[in-house]
């Protein structure tokens, strides 16, 4: 009998021990990803493939490929999520229904462009989701922006405002939804509660840029061809807000129905498919197989995708593992502190996904609904992804789209990010202090 209760401990010690190191060796590789040119891709995906083997070679296929295939149900929603919206955003792009934006645009100077572009991005978040608005959010720059650099640093603060702007509206964010359907918050009070906090979050980065950042922007030269010079005023028009409304309807069809926002995004996609084929039906084939769905598909960004899903399969295997819960448990015995409890999930959650953090910090607590811990939460969650890139949707989403190295946004922008999340929690801590 104890020697079966020995092997068993003995074995779980040494699986954990082993996914923990498989998990730092592969994020160092993702890390220094322009050191060694070795695609992130390839490696996300082998982290998570060997932490699912050595989840089964400890327990047992029999056991574990149920718990792969439950995590790879909450996995593909977010992956179709991703391949409807990219689709989305390539419709519009190949339309040139971004032009309907970056015509009312007319700044070229970098401090102004930076404002709007990030308050953009920070309620459009609050309105779609943080996933949803990087994707749209970094196809705009590639209209407004020519130099790659500029680029880049714009995108990251689109991040921080994406991530923001979820943390305070109860569709936003997943973790911030999460607490709405489990009760643990209510949708006005999480709005009144941390829209103050959230934009302090953006706002501190954004004005200590603005004394950093001198001069104008390229904007990128249209090279107008046959094309584009076929592509009709009402039909542009109508792709772009057409899109614009499918994906602020995905939320309200959330609402609507329970289903999950991946069927609202494949929704709005097969609208707009049908849409662009009544448009061009008049048109020859091969004008209309350069606007069709299939054309979009191919310019969509696949790499980014799989990337996203090794991540995820190697954060998976983690909580399958229950190695996030007990982080969770050591967290609440190191100290009883709301306060710090929630501020190290937010920071954790730049690290792993914030998603089986919060969901382990609601099975532990039993506080009130809007209690102070579940206010906080949603904040620290929601924000905290923001200070490395492979952090949230949002960051995975714009790394892929715009190539930004790991090193580089941990340079560049995540003490920014950090900064922007101790102030809206210190905001917060004072409004909790002597409001509430």
């Amino acid at each position: 009998m104890y020697k079966k209760i020995i092997f068993a401990t003995t074995s779980k010690l040494i699986m954990t021990a082993l996914l923990l190191i498989v998990f730092v060796i592969g994020y160092f590789f993702i890390v220094v990803e322009s050191w060694i040119k070795i695609n992130k891709t390839a490696t996300s995906l082998l982290t998570g493939v060997l932490c699912w083997v050595i989840l089964s070679s400890v327990r047992g296929p029999a056991l574990v490929i149920p718990e792969l295939e439950h995590h790879l149900g909450s996995l593909s929603e977010i992956l179709f999520f991703l391949l409807g919206a990219m689709t989305i955003v390539e419709l519009v792009d190949a339309h040139q229904g971004f032009d309907v934006i970056v015509s009312r645009i007319s700044t070229t100077k970098k401090v102004k462009l930076l404002w709007i572009v990030s308050l953009l991005a920070f309620f459009l978040s609050a309105i779609l989701d943080n996933l949803t608005t990087a994707i749209v959010m970094v196809s705009l720059l590639r209209k407004l922006i020519q130099d790659k650099n500029d680029r880049m640093l714009f995108a990251g603060m689109i991040i921080i405002g994406a991530n923001a702007g979820g943390a305070w509206s109860p569709i936003g964010d997943v973790t911030t939804t999460m607490l709405w359907i489990g009760g643990q918050i209510s949708a006005l009070n999480i709005v009144l509660k941390l829209f103050l906090p959230s934009l302090i979050c953006l706002l501190t980065p954004l004005i200590y840029l603005s004394f950093r950042l001198k001069g104008n922007v390229h904007t990128p030269v249209d090279i107008e061809n046959e094309a584009k010079k076929n592509i009709q005023p009402i039909e542009k028009n109508s792709v772009f807000f057409s899109a614009l409304g499918l994906l602020f309807f995905v939320p309200v069809f959330k609402l609507l129905t329970g289903m999950p926002p991946y069927m609202g995004i494949l929704l709005g996609l097969s609208l707009l498919w049908i849409l662009t084929e009544i448009l061009h039906k008049t048109k020859n084939s091969e004008f209309r197989a350069q606007y069709s769905v299939a054309a979009a598909l191919q310019r969509i960004d696949v790499p980014s995708i799989l990337f996203f899903l090794g991540i995820l399969l190697a954060i998976t295997a983690l909580e399958s593992a229950g190695i996030l819960a007990q982080l969770a448990v050591q967290l609440n015995t190191i100290t009883q502190s709301k306060t710090i409890i929630a501020l190290s999930i937010g920071v954790l959650s730049a690290v792993v996904d914030n998603v089986p953090l919060v969901a382990a910090s609601m099975g532990m607590y039993d506080f009130k609904m809007d209690d102070f811990f579940w206010e906080f939460i949603a904040y620290c969650a929601g924000t905290g992804g923001s200070i490395l890139i492979i952090g949230s949707a949002a960051g995975v989403a714009a790394m892929g789209m715009e190539k930004i190295e790991f090193g580089w946004y941990f340079k560049k922008i995540g003490g920014l990010a950090l900064l922007g999340y101790f102030s809206g929690a210190a905001v917060y801590l004072l409004i909790a202090k002597f409001l509430m």
